[in-house]
């Protein structure tokens, strides 16, 4: 009896001295383990340096670090890409959850401050960043200075939660069941035809969009590859137009080249309406068959419906909501 406790306390005190390592290891692995997760979401270390404003060799040395203490490789490296092993997908998988609650810990002191604080990262649409957050932004920011917000505008639609962003921006035809959705900005946008006058003077106006056919026009290619096929909408009929022309854009970042062209005389462009508004104003472009210009519903805001928002983002959609109802 006297053995089996003393080998009973010899056992405890080795666990807690085991337990004890584990955690001062694990307390000193933490930065290397965010590391970790910031490389992963961001695709790449100098993506992810540039999100966590840190260098790319830190990152690099964290992950090395990491991969020594576990064994095991956790990123397939080359000059050209960076790509998840089958055991660190498994890692960021069983990880997250414990992210996420460590993430909402430390956001729960911002209750007790005065004003909310913390990033903020969204993923939008170039026609976002164009259109929707400049009535937003800079009076938020002005309300919230403690608040940090950071912009990723690209086209392609990825998963905010994998990529690491607290909320994006969509229009409702790509929004996920899962999300929860906020309304941003006009609630109806139309896509405005335009050309500058002296192609009209030179070619002729045009009566209908079939007339598109045998004009130089502007048109924007999908990341996927897809070039865009341009759709009218009179009298409850759609009529889809294959069209093409002299200059094909990457539909997000390249698009104002396609409208400086079009200014110049070389095409036709379909585009936002607000987008092009102020080359109408200004005569650069005239609008063309206005009565076929396709409408569509405003953009969301959209994020998780699985985990806690964080202080941040709930700030920013109480700010939303706030706008709604002034403009309503």
């Amino acid at each position: 009896m006297i053995y089996s406790r003393s080998h009973n306390f010899v056992r405890q005190s080795h666990l807690i001295g085991t337990h004890c390592a584990r955690f001062r290891t694990m307390k000193s692995s933490m930065n290397d383990i965010a590391a970790f997760f910031a490389v992963a979401r961001a695709g790449g270390f100098r993506e992810a340096a540039r999100v966590e404003n840190i260098s790319a060799s830190r990152l690099s040395d964290a992950i090395r670090r990491l991969e020594g203490e576990l064994g095991v490789r956790l990123f397939h490296r080359n000059t050209r890409s960076v790509v998840l092993t089958e055991v660190g997908m498994v890692l960021l998988e069983r990880m997250n959850p414990i992210m996420s609650e460590f993430d909402s810990a430390l956001d729960m002191v911002n209750l007790y401050r005065d004003k909310p604080a913390g990033k903020l990262r969204l993923n939008v649409p170039v026609s976002a960043v164009k259109l929707i957050l400049p009535a937003i932004v800079p009076a938020f920011l002005e309300a919230y200075p403690d608040i940090e917000l950071e912009v990723t505008a690209e086209s392609n639609v990825i998963n905010i939660i994998d990529a690491g962003f607290d909320a994006g921006i969509r229009y409702d035809e790509r929004l996920e069941q899962d999300m929860i959705a906020v309304p941003i900005g006009p609630r109806q946008q139309r896509y405005a035809l335009a050309a500058a006058p002296k192609l009209l003077d030179r070619l002729g106006q045009l009566t209908h969009p079939r007339d598109l056919l045998n004009y130089p026009c502007l048109t924007g290619r999908l990341r996927s590859g897809v070039v865009n096929t341009w759709e009218f909408e009179k009298d409850n009929k759609i009529i889809e137009i294959k069209v093409s022309g002299p200059l094909v854009v990457n539909i997000g970042s390249a698009v104002d080249l396609a409208v400086d062209a079009a200014v110049a005389g070389t095409g036709v462009v379909y585009l936002f309406e607000e987008w092009l508004q102020p080359y109408f104003d200004s005569g650069q472009l005239e609008p063309i068959l206005e009565t076929w210009w396709l409408s569509f519903s405003g953009p969301y805001l959209y994020y998780s419906g699985r985990k806690l928002v964080p202080t941040p983002l709930r700030t920013f959609i109480d700010f939303i909501k706030d706008m709604n109802k002034d403009e309503s």
